[in-house]
């Protein structure tokens, strides 16, 4: 069991978490995820990392209240215990020896992108972050964000920091420097619309993909995308790989696979 020892609302629709996990806490970076499941009738789903205290033994998950399996999780409290937290799972973020990073973010994909943005700042790597969100009561980690990059914010309507998609500034970003990579973490739709920027470009990007994953070993298969026209797990494989490479409009489709299942799971009670 693994005891919840903080918590705190980001916003109407995402929580974050402090978990006591020691041995995940001493042994995670940047990139990688953990799979946990509330409850011995609850289904196994990953969480990206957001942050981590070896010394506290703990680990940060942030995530969106979209079901019935986040609802279950949502439902806990400080003091309460998740059954099953396993990991570090995933690759670690390839981050040595970059000098200028541009990293886009959108929605709760911005809880993925703080991690690298710390550890890069950590590094001493320049970075520029693009974070998305569709209005300013959905903004989250501003403050963190801050400490350790230079932050373009925008938002739909322009309730917050300018009005606009994170693909207008990453053009202009791209117009005017040259950036060693560019780490896209978010909805598929943006990060689709991130590799085509690069691709104008010519420049280097990776996305960091979250398909639909159960056992996080490469054994159950249901993570596969397709990059560069070979089959790739995103539980062993990834979860960052070349964006020019992906075939988002498979991806795509792979995700709406299970939405009638979904929404008749969302509408059964706790």
């Amino acid at each position: 069991m693994y005891k919840i020892v903080r918590k705190k609302e980001l916003n109407s629709a995402v929580t974050l978490m402090e978990v006591e996990a020691p041995e995940i806490a001493k042994a995670c970076k940047p990139g990688q995820f953990v799979i946990l499941r509330v409850d011995s009738t609850g289904e196994r789903f990953p969480l990206t990392i957001a942050d981590s205290d070896p010394e506290k033994g703990t680990v940060t998950v942030i995530f969106q209240v979209v079901g019935r399996s986040t609802r279950k999780l949502n439902a806990l409290e400080e003091g309460d215990a998740i059954l099953d937290f396993a990991g570090p799972l995933g690759r670690p973020s390839k981050l040595d020896g970059l000098k200028r990073v541009c990293l886009v973010v959108g929605g709760v994909g911005s809880a993925a992108g703080y991690p690298l943005a710390k550890e890069l700042r950590r590094l001493g790597t320049k970075v520029d972050t693009v974070a998305g969100f569709r209005t300013k009561e959905l903004v989250i980690l501003e403050d963190e964000y801050k400490k350790v990059s230079d932050l373009y914010l925008l938002t739909d309507d322009g309730s917050a920091g300018k009005k606009g998609i994170v693909t207008d500034r990453l053009k202009k970003l791209l117009e005017n420097n040259a950036y060693d990579l560019v780490i896209a973490v978010g909805p598929l739709v943006m990060m689709r619309a991130v590799a085509e920027m690069c691709k104008e470009f010519n420049q280097k990007a990776v996305v960091s993909m979250n398909p639909i994953m159960i056992d996080g070993t490469g054994m159950c298969g249901g993570c596969r995308v397709t990059v560069n026209g070979e089959i790739k797990f995103a539980c062993v494989d990834g979860p960052e790989f070349d964006a020019a490479g992906v075939d988002f409009d498979e991806a795509l489709q792979r995700a709406k696979m299970y939405r009638k299942e979904e929404r008749e799971e969302d509408c059964k009670l706790l």
